[in-house]
């Protein structure tokens, strides 16, 4: 309920449609802006506001590629648990309620092999373009294990997000500099 809350809250501020809002008022609590943010990335794996490659490069444009990456990676990790965790626990019917039905059906059908799931789930981990919290989201109503779930997530999703942080951030200043 508190998240909820809180999620309110900072839409309200303008943090989830505004990158200078955003930077302002992570700015301003420079001690808490690094949680703040990690709790503004759990809540976009939980409750798809906006596009995780978004939010991933604003991490990087205000903490730098390092810590941009680790509280990137922190934060998209625990939002990633609490999906798997809210997918096994409430079912197909919570999962509707964040992802509209033809998505849902487009991805269902590969569970039906789960040894064939779980290395498309995995692939699809490490790779930047495939809709990961969906997958998460899918995986939950699987009989994947919580422990091969974890190992994906820590151990590819780290990939993912480098990706995203080096084709968003530094693809578009190399962009930049050619339409300038």
């Amino acid at each position: 309920m508190a998240i909820i809350g809180l999620t309110i809250y900072w839409w309200h501020l303008g943090l989830f449609s505004n990158q200078a809002v955003l930077q302002s008022y992570l700015g301003q609590r420079r001690l808490i802006g690094p949680l703040i943010f990690i709790g503004i990335q759990i809540v976009q794996v939980v409750i798809p506001i906006i596009p995780g490659g978004i939010s991933t490069a604003v991490g990087v444009i205000l903490f730098g590629p390092l810590w941009g990456f680790v509280y990137n990676y922190v934060g998209i990790v625990i939002g990633s648990f609490i999906n798997f965790f809210l997918a096994r626990h409430y079912g197909k019917d919570f999962i509707l309620h964040v992802v509209p039905q033809k998505v849902y059906d487009r991805y269902i059908g590969k569970t039906k092999n789960q040894t064939a799931f779980d290395w498309f789930f995995a692939a699809a981990i490490f790779f930047p373009v495939a809709p990961d919290d969906v997958l998460v989201l899918i995986a939950g109503l699987t009989k994947m294990s919580w422990q091969k779930f974890s190992a994906i997530i820590i151990f590819l999703k780290p990939f993912t997000i480098a990706a995203y942080s080096f084709i968003l951030v530094y693809g578009s200043n190399w962009l930049l500099q050619f339409i300038k």
